[in-house]
């Protein structure tokens, strides 16, 4: 089993090893464990569904609330030569069904990546019962918590779907949990027994700074001036998003603002343009 799922790595990422608790992570899940991983962010936790995803006959199903992500995973796996799909709010009705059966009844997709509300609509259930499932994979698990810092009822929905899998494992990941949260991610996913991998949030390339700064305005655009590269400005309301973008602008910077009230196609552009290093800000 260690060889073949290093093999995969190897053909589909290029890497001759995984990082530390990866492997140990993508072996649970082979074996038909439920698991919890807990991986800082950039830890790599996409390939710890990705890889068995890939080894395990069927296809797997990813739960992610984060429409950007989705499509961005999406289009990664597509330029490996790995058959994925996702369904997000944008599409059509007849979009939707082209996808969803294409997953039902035909083996050609490894990878479908939906939100949780999409688990409650009567379409999906019905489709999905028709599905290979090899495995169930759900990001950003801290959100099926009461505990966690952002609940989403739909996420709930989850452990209703397992009743048509009872076989089917699941890998719930996480970047951040508190003790009451790893116990309630697992009573409320019904994992089977008991199963958490967690590595330490210590990055050593990252550098934390808190400075108390009058002219914060000021100080923002002297830190962009002095570090090349792209980059992102953390504001508290959609007003200030684009107020501070055109603050940034003003000062000969390529800057756009980003946030949940835009249309998906605007988003996506913004996000595109960034990603490109088109927008630096």
């Amino acid at each position: 089993m260690k060889e073949q799922v290093r093999a995969i790595l190897k053909q589909y990422w290029g890497f001759d090893q995984f990082r530390p608790l990866q492997e140990d992570i993508v072996l649970s899940v082979m074996e038909g464990k439920d698991t919890l991983a807990l991986l800082p962010t950039g830890g790599g936790k996409s390939i710890c569904f990705q890889v068995p995803g890939m080894a395990k006959e069927g296809i797997c199903i990813v739960i992610s609330p984060l429409i950007a992500l989705m499509k961005d995973q999406v289009e990664n796996l597509k330029k490996r030569g790995i058959k994925a799909a996702a369904i997000y709010s944008g599409l059509s009705g007849r979009e939707i069904e082209s996808i969803l059966s294409n997953c039902a009844f035909s083996d050609t997709v490894k990878f479908l990546y939906v939100s949780p509300e999409r688990l409650k609509t009567e379409l999906f259930v019905n489709y999905l019962k028709r599905m290979h499932v090899s495995m169930f994979a759900i990001d950003e698990a801290h959100c099926i918590s009461q505990w966690g810092y952002d609940f989403r009822p739909p996420y709930l929905q989850i452990a209703e779907i397992r009743n048509h899998f009872p076989d089917v494992p699941i890998l719930a990941l996480t970047a951040t949990a508190t003790p009451e949260v790893v116990q309630d991610i697992q009573d409320k996913l019904a994992f089977s027994q008991k199963n958490v991998f967690q590595k330490s949030f210590k990055r050593d390339n990252l550098t934390y700074i808190v400075v108390k700064e009058q002219n914060k305005m000021g100080r923002m655009i002297r830190v962009i001036n002095h570090y090349p590269g792209t980059g992102i400005v953390y504001v508290r309301n959609r007003r200030k998003t684009k107020e501070i973008a055109e603050y940034i602008k003003a000062h000969g910077i390529s800057a756009d603002f980003y946030h949940a009230g835009l249309t998906s196609e605007l988003r996506d552009s913004k996000q595109n343009d960034w990603m490109s290093g088109k927008t630096r800000v």
